[in-house]
């Protein structure tokens, strides 16, 4: 079985691709080499663009269950997140990380108080939902061939598993024929997943094609309140172990199973569960009763939630703020860099005086 070590690791480097993936879907799983209408496989840029992204971006809790690690740095950073690369010069991401502190300190003040913090957030949550409209305009393009405003499922099947490295012309042909399609059984999973996912974001009346704004909630349900709700009650679903459709805090770390190898493993296992009962405890629980309804996990997932915003606002101040003020200086954000932008930035007390 998988390491708590190991699969940490691996949630790493799926984080390299776009938003979010479903509960046991792996949307890069490629077919079995010995079927027959392999070809050679697309191109990983093509690819994204009509698959589902696998990471959601400004959400605290992935489709899996797992808490979104980089959270706090996408809501910080929103387009800007790239630019800070582990191996980038220390001197240029101060300057970017100073340029968006003046951006975020609207009164001038230099320092960053909650009020100030939440409106950033919210700023940047609603930049990715305008991005995401503008980059489903080409998605949606690329899966409606013959330009009727409307994909039908199978059409958006016949890109899928052209993506997948399937000979779309023959995939086309066997649909269309209605001739039974040899896919190994880890595709096939994946595409029964996305099935029910485009049911979700069929709007009624029900009839398997989706508009461009249905398109866009089957690719970014963050920001429809139908799918939100949807993706809820697959976690809830995932989760509950007991049936009542709620969860309680031993259900909410209970996920991964995992076998701890060695002492290294187990202080990870250890941080794992005292993030996620930290969060639990603090931030979804609203009523602290020791029970996370459905209610109160669409409120803890919904990105425009101005409240949540505002919460979470004060929790990052609070990672920084050493001299308990309430708000954030430079120094202490570029002190905790990673926190806020994943890269270590050294030597922050001597330098952040000469960049003035």
């Amino acid at each position: 079985m998988m390491s708590r070590q190991a699969f940490l690791c691996s949630l790493g480097s799926l984080y390299l691709s776009l938003l979010f993936v479903f509960l046991l879907m792996d949307v890069y799983a490629r077919p079995a080499n010995n079927s027959a209408l392999k070809e050679k496989p697309a191109d990983s840029k093509d690819e994204n663009e009509i698959l589902p992204p696998d990471h959601l971006n400004g959400v605290k809790m992935e489709m899996d269950g797992h808490l979104n690690k980089e959270f706090h740095q996408e809501v910080f950073l929103g387009k800007e997140m790239e630019e800070f690369e582990e191996d980038s010069e220390p001197r240029k991401n101060r300057k970017k990380l100073m340029v968006i502190f003046s951006k975020v300190d609207i009164n001038n003040d230099k320092k960053i108080g909650a009020k100030e913090m939440q409106r950033w957030i919210m700023e940047k949550t609603d930049e990715h939902f305008q991005e995401a409209v503008e980059e489903n305009k080409m998605h949606f393009r690329a899966v409606d061939p013959d330009g009727d405003g409307h994909v039908s499922w199978d059409e958006y099947k016949i890109k899928f598993l052209a993506s997948k490295g399937f000979n779309e012309k023959e995939i086309a042909e066997k649909i269309r024929n209605n001739e039974e399609l040899k896919i190994d059984e880890e595709t096939q999973e994946v595409l029964d997943n996305l099935k029910d996912r485009w049911y979700q974001a069929d709007n009624p009346p029900p009839d398997l094609l989706l508009n461009e704004e249905e398109f866009l909630s089957f690719l970014h349900p963050e920001h429809s309140r139908g799918m939100l709700k949807f993706m809820v009650k697959e976690i809830i679903r995932d989760l509950d172990q007991d049936g009542d459709k709620k969860l309680t805090l031993s259900e909410f770390i209970s996920l991964p199973v995992g076998t701890v190898e060695n002492q290294q493993a187990q202080d990870i296992d250890d941080d794992w569960v005292k993030d996620r009962r930290k969060e639990f405890e603090e931030v979804i629980d609203a009523n602290h009763d020791g029970i996370v309804t459905t209610e109160e996990l669409e409120e803890y997932m919904d990105p425009m939630n101005e409240y949540n915003a505002l919460n979470e606002a004060k929790q990052m101040i609070a990672v920084a703020d050493e001299n308990q003020n309430h708000h954030l200086e430079l120094e202490e954000i570029l002190k905790y860099s990673e926190y806020f932008t994943g890269s270590k930035l050294m030597d922050y007390a001597r330098n952040v005086h000469e960049e003035f």
